[in-house]
């Protein structure tokens, strides 16, 4: 079992691009799990996490509904955003500048073979992260992410989450507001979820700037603890 994780922080980068490499690095992992079973081989097979910031894109997931992008084709072009729809979990979101996604690209088969502890093993890293600003946050019931203000008449979105696995190899991954501009958020029902908002971590600490980098050191520090793994931080772009 492999528990290194490859980490590379590749900015800002167009949402296709960013995708294509994702599916390489996916297929490649799938590939090579393929041929050691059919070999009979134990070739070690690699993880990834990319970090990375979009230009303003929407995309929808294969379950979502079209109708929860409130824009035209014009006022897309307008607002210079693009729109994809894609292989992921979940409906629509929105990524931008200020806003830290991350993707990792793991064979679970190192970790432990369970999507759905998978999928808390992310939430869990961002609300750690978030508590060490002195935010309280969690989980919201049936709704995958972590939000503030659960339970109440005030809850907020902090951190949407959408993944896809195949052979247990993940992609996609999470999103989390950090200095993001909140107002695309007005374009779509977020996640197809209505009458609840979207926050940042810059609008809830209610500062000029977040320091993002700082930010990312820690959602690495929680997920280097929680999946027991060892991350390449050479691979980090400063």
């Amino acid at each position: 079992m492999n528990k290194t994780i490859q980490l590379q922080d590749l900015g800002l980068q167009d949402y296709k691009q960013t995708w294509e490499l994702q599916e390489e690095l996916f297929k490649g992992i799938v590939d090579l799990k393929i041929r050691n079973r059919r070999e009979e081989l134990d070739l070690a097979t690699p993880n990834f996490f990319l970090f990375v910031e979009h230009p303003h894109v929407y995309t929808l997931g294969k379950s979502g509904d079209l109708d929860n992008l409130l824009l035209s084709e014009k006022q897309l072009e307008a607002k210079g955003a693009t729109f994809y729809k894609i292989n992921r979990g979940g409906d629509i979101t929105y990524h931008g500048p200020g806003q830290i996604v991350g993707y990792p690209i793991l064979d679970l088969e190192n970790f432990f073979t369970d999507i759905h502890k998978y999928l808390r093993f992310l939430e869990e890293a961002i609300i750690l992260t978030l508590q060490e600003y002195g935010l309280s946050c969690g989980r919201s019931e049936g709704e995958t992410g972590v939000w503030l203000g659960v339970g109440t008449p005030f809850a907020r979105k902090i951190c949407a989450m959408g993944v896809r696995a195949s052979r247990w190899v993940t992609m996609h991954g999470f999103a989390l507001n950090v200095n993001a501009d909140l107002g695309y958020f007005d374009n779509i029902i977020p996640c197809g979820i209505r009458g609840k908002a979207v926050t940042s971590l810059q609008v809830e600490l209610g500062v000029e700037k977040v320091n993002e980098a700082e930010v990312k050191h820690k959602i690495i520090k929680h997920l280097t603890i929680l999946f027991e793994a060892q991350f390449e931080e050479t691979f980090i772009k400063e």
